[in-house]
């Protein structure tokens, strides 16, 4: 035998519009979750922007290789050097501007040739992630290395 279970009037009314604050919370975590989610995202591309930059520019710079050497049994070999490197780089970011997610988007200390045959890139620039730029209001500094290799196939 089954009971019917009987509640008051008074039991009700208590319990009307508690699903409303539940729903308000879940509302505020999802919003807070795509807020980070967004934040992250714009950090993970601002990353990749300035990596593409410095390989760029590793790249550029690894075409100004002097060659050193050779005779008539012994191949020529590309050399390249730190102001070489440095100032093709600097020629290449000067050529190319900044993605508009970047700022101050600069050469730092590392860059150079640290065997003779590979340019080495070193970047920094700024980022300013999405919705959350209130809390970091000069943004977060990201540093990318990017190298190239000189190399000469006959």
């Amino acid at each position: 035998m089954k009971h019917a279970r009987v509640t008051s009037p008074d039991r009700q009314e208590d319990e009307n519009g508690q699903i409303m604050v539940l729903m308000i919370g879940y509302v505020l975590l999802a919003l807070l979750l795509m807020t980070v989610v967004a934040a992250g995202s714009s950090l993970y591309i601002g990353h990749k922007l300035l990596l593409s930059a410095a390989d760029g520019a590793a790249l550029a710079a690894a075409d100004t290789f002097v060659l050193s050497g050779g005779t008539e049994t012994v191949d020529p070999t590309a050399l390249l050097t730190d102001r070489g490197v440095n100032a093709a780089a600097a020629a290449y970011l000067a050529d190319n501007q900044a993605p508009g997610s970047l700022s101050g988007v600069e050469i730092a200390e590392g860059t150079g040739s640290p065997d003779g045959h590979t340019a080495q890139v070193t970047l920094t620039g700024v980022v300013h992630p999405l919705f959350i730029n209130f809390l970091v209001p000069g943004g977060i500094t990201l540093t990318v290395t990017g190298t190239a290799r000189a190399h000469l196939v006959r």
